[in-house]
């Protein structure tokens, strides 16, 4: 799901080998995988993608928008052509060999790609609570520096109810996903 950690600091988070071999065994034996933030940039690399700086930090909650290549794709099929969406990232990846991209922003021209119709990679998170949200601004809040793509922490915290939104597009997708898998 993500973490301070980027998909080549291997020789500082010896985890991310093994990680990256346990990825691609599931790519190939024909599994659904889907990678959020750190683990969509992991996917990306496995499959032949390579991952950089993005040019803007994206932190905060920001709009989404499918491209015109995700509409078929059933996990995407549901969703509005426009949403927000929380962020909390410095790299982005390139769309591997054969995967297609299907989101972007204005911070960040990748946001989610879909390879094999089973394998999806989200730089974005409909996952986010406001536990984890507050839980990354207690942990993590030396990042909240001045940006364009950067919110303040106050503005990071969902109210009640502000979430429900995400957590229907979050159920949304992954139907389509299951959908997805059973074909």
């Amino acid at each position: 799901m993500g973490g301070p950690m980027g998909v080549y600091d291997e020789s500082v988070y010896s985890w991310l080998a093994p990680e990256k071999r346990f990825i691609g065994e599931a790519v190939a034996a024909g599994k659904t995988v889907l990678g959020i933030c750190l683990g969509a940039q992991l996917l990306a690399v496995v499959l032949g993608g390579a991952v950089r700086r993005n040019v803007h930090r994206e932190i905060g909650w920001f709009p989404v928008r499918l491209v015109p290549a995700a509409e078929g794709i059933p996990a995407f099929a549901g969703l509005p052509r426009s949403f927000t969406a929380f962020h909390w990232h410095g790299d982005t990846f390139g769309i591997p060999p054969g995967a297609v991209r299907t989101a972007e922003s204005d911070a960040c021209a990748a946001q989610a790609f879909v390879y094999n119709d089973k394998v999806i990679g989200l730089q974005f998170h409909l996952e986010s609570t406001a536990e984890s949200v507050e839980a990354l601004v207690r942990n993590c809040g030396e990042e909240l520096v001045e940006g364009n793509y950067i919110q303040e922490a106050a503005e990071l915290i969902p109210g009640p109810g502000e979430l429900d939104e995400i957590r229907v597009m979050l159920d949304t997708f992954l139907e389509g996903m299951e959908a997805s898998a059973r074909r």
